[in-house]
C-alpha cells in the first residue's frame, strides 16, 4: 500500500462556515483565503446548513451556536447522524458562550473543537490546520483499508 502524500490542506479542504452574522462569515472567508483556502462555502441561514453538509461533504465544519430558526446545537446533533460512528468530520463551534454546560453539550453532540469569540487569527488558522491534518490521516487510512465511506459523510 502507498501513501497519498499529494494533500495540500489549504487547496483540497473544503471548508463549511455557518454563522448568521455576515461580518463572522466574512472574516472567516479573508482569514482563511489569505492562507490558501479556496474551497469556502458559507451560509448566514442555518435553516440551509443540513442541505449545504450533505451537498459539498465538508472536510470541517465552523459552526455559530446562537443563531435564530435552528441554532448550532441542532445542527451538530444532525451533522453528528449523519457522519456516524466510523467517520471524522471536524465540527468547531463558534461561540462568546464559554460556560460549562455549553461546553459539555456541544461536546456531547459531536464538536471537536471551539473557538471563542472575538477570534484570535493566529489560533483560527492553526486550530483549522491541525483538525484538518487529522481529518485528511484519517481518510487515508481509510483509504488503505478499504473503508471508505462517501468523503466520510453519508
Amino acid at each position: 500500500m502507498q501513501l497519498n502524500t499529494t494533500i495540500e490542506i489549504p487547496a483540497d479542504a473544503k471548508v463549511l462556515i455557518i454563522d448568521d452574522e455576515a461580518a463572522n462569515v466574512a472574516l472567516l472567508t479573508r482569514l482563511l483565503q489569505r492562507e490558501g483556502f479556496q474551497r469556502l462555502s458559507s451560509t448566514f441561514d442555518p435553516r440551509s446548513g443540513l442541505d449545504m453538509f450533505r451537498d459539498i461533504k465538508p472536510d470541517i465544519v465552523l459552526l455559530d451556536l446562537m443563531m435564530p430558526h435552528i441554532d448550532g446545537f441542532q445542527l451538530l446533533e444532525a451533522f453528528s447522524r449523519l457522519v456516524g460512528p466510523h467517520n471524522f468530520v471536524p465540527i468547531v463551534v463558534l461561540t462568546a458562550d464559554t460556560s460549562i454546560t455549553t461546553r459539555r453539550r456541544a461536546l456531547s453532540l459531536g464538536a471537536k473543537d471551539f473557538l471563542v469569540k472575538p477570534l484570535d487569527a493566529v489560533e483560527t488558522v492553526l486550530r483549522i490546520v491541525n483538525l484538518l491534518e487529522t481529518r485528511f490521516l484519517f481518510l487515508e487510512l481509510q483509504r488503505l483499508t478499504g473503508d471508505i465511506v462517501d468523503g466520510g459523510v453519508r
